[in-house]
């Protein structure tokens, strides 16, 4: 049975990866942050609360054998936190992932790492698809420090053969997400009855479902080597904000409630990009496809909203 690490498994995409990866008859341990009362209903069979260093590492080993693949997802986790404390996301983005590949390199060089980086590393220049091989320019602490996670990556690899592969996340929803677009606009409209968001409503993002994620992941897992590729994990489809939002709204109604209005102010925030949407033919080259439909997923994700407001986990 193939044993997997997950870094961050208590995250969104972390927990969603871990359920699949069991599913998938994986043995399943996950070292980060956060009490967790039930991780085995997660598929965990062990979890350390803790920070990733080279003693929470060896004690990994200790309590599960070394890894097959350890997919690496801890570190910084959004664009305002890191701008709202850039040094607390350099450490779980950069030096999480140092020690990391150091521990690799000392106690498990033939294990794979799967080192999850973000579409943010490439700015906010581009207009048409965008491509890996295209140049990076982050704006934000948290697309620089992405960018340099995967330097530090590459630098081990091709160093120290280490075995690695960098998919770029792009726009990264699904049921049970609780930050960022779907969650803000679902929140001031279950508060107010409409919702007002930044920007002109014609900004471009390239949406994927987390259970696509999830299943490219695995497959993206068996292509890491001392080469690291780089491959984007998206939808390869630009579909705007305001879309997005009338989406949202559509499915909102019911019996009780009418269509909620949904504004935009006009006023974007530094250095975010007007189109983010990513080219797929190297995903697609590895035998990666996406199944999920956007409107079907909204859906689904407005009902489990409005199914568990002021419910916590």
């Amino acid at each position: 049975m193939t044993l997997a690490w997950i870094t961050g498994a208590h995250g969104f995409i972390g927990r969603n990866l871990s359920r699949s990866l069991a599913i998938n008859n994986y043995h399943v341990a996950g070292l980060g942050h956060g009490k967790w009362n039930k991780p085995e209903e997660w598929g965990l069979s062990y979890w350390l609360n803790g920070e990733i260093s080279l003693n929470n590492l060896n004690l990994m080993q200790q309590r599960t054998g070394f890894p097959d693949v350890i997919f690496h997802l801890a570190g910084g986790s959004s664009v305002g936190a890191a701008i709202a404390n850039p040094r607390e996301d350099f450490t779980r983005t950069v030096i999480s992932t140092a020690e990391l590949l150091e521990w690799l390199k000392q106690h498990s060089p033939q294990t794979h790492l799967l080192s999850v980086s973000s579409a943010a590393v490439y700015g906010s220049r581009y207009h048409n698809s965008i491509t890996e091989d295209a140049l990076t320019s982050p704006f934000s602490p948290y697309g620089t420090h992405k960018l340099m996670m995967e330097e530090l990556c590459r630098s081990y690899a091709f160093n120290f053969d280490i075995k690695v592969v960098l998919p770029r996340l792009f726009s990264v929803y699904g049921v049970g997400l609780k930050k960022q677009l779907l969650w803000d606009l679902c929140s001031k409209i279950a508060m107010d009855g409409s919702a007002e968001l930044g920007g002109t409503g014609e900004e471009l993002r390239d949406w994927i479902d987390v259970r696509d994620i999830v299943k490219s992941l695995e497959q993206l897992s068996h292509h890491a080597s001392t080469t690291a590729p780089i491959v984007n994990l998206a939808s390869g489809m630009a579909t705007s904000v305001h879309n997005i939002a009338t989406l949202v709204a559509e499915h909102w109604i019911d019996s009780n409630s009418s269509k909620p209005l949904v504004t935009f102010s006009g006023q974007s925030r530094p250095g975010d990009p007007f189109s983010l949407v990513a080219d797929i033919t190297r995903m697609n080259a590895y035998g990666i496809k996406n199944q999920s439909n956007l409107a079907q997923s909204i859906a689904e994700y407005v009902s489990w909203f409005r199914s568990n407001i002021g419910v916590t986990t």
